[in-house]
């Protein structure tokens, strides 16, 4: 899968993804402190999922309908990558694919999704 992970997300999950074959994009690796907006004008421009810790992207793509692929949001304690990286995987196994066109939400005892607005 394609991937744009926002610069919150930690290095190793980051190469987690990428050992398990993801193509990821990293944000801290190209363009630190990029303004949230822009961030998923380059998720949408690239068709990349959106994975990220930062609860103002679902504001940015729910509220506002800012269009993005998919949105993964992380709410699990960043000191924990090692269950950041289960969690993130038990999420790829559940949606495949179909984590585009979602925003979901994945936490330690529990993952809730929604579908996304298309594109107008």
């Amino acid at each position: 899968m394609r991937w744009l992970a926002d610069e919150c997300v930690s290095a190793s999950l980051v190469a987690a993804l990428r050992a398990d074959g993801h193509d990821v994009l990293y944000v801290a690796e190209m363009a630190a402190g990029m303004r949230d907006a822009d961030v998923v004008t380059m998720a949408a421009t690239d068709g990349r999922l959106l994975q990220t810790e930062d609860k103002d992207f679902g504001e940015l793509t729910v509220r506002f309908g800012r269009a993005v692929p998919g949105l993964v949001l992380l709410r699990i304690d960043p000191t924990n990558a090692k269950l950041q990286a289960v969690r993130l995987r038990e999420a790829i196994t559940r949606h495949g694919a179909d984590l585009f066109g979602r925003y979901v939400v994945v936490e330690e005892a529990r993952m809730r999704g929604r579908l996304l607005r298309p594109a107008s």
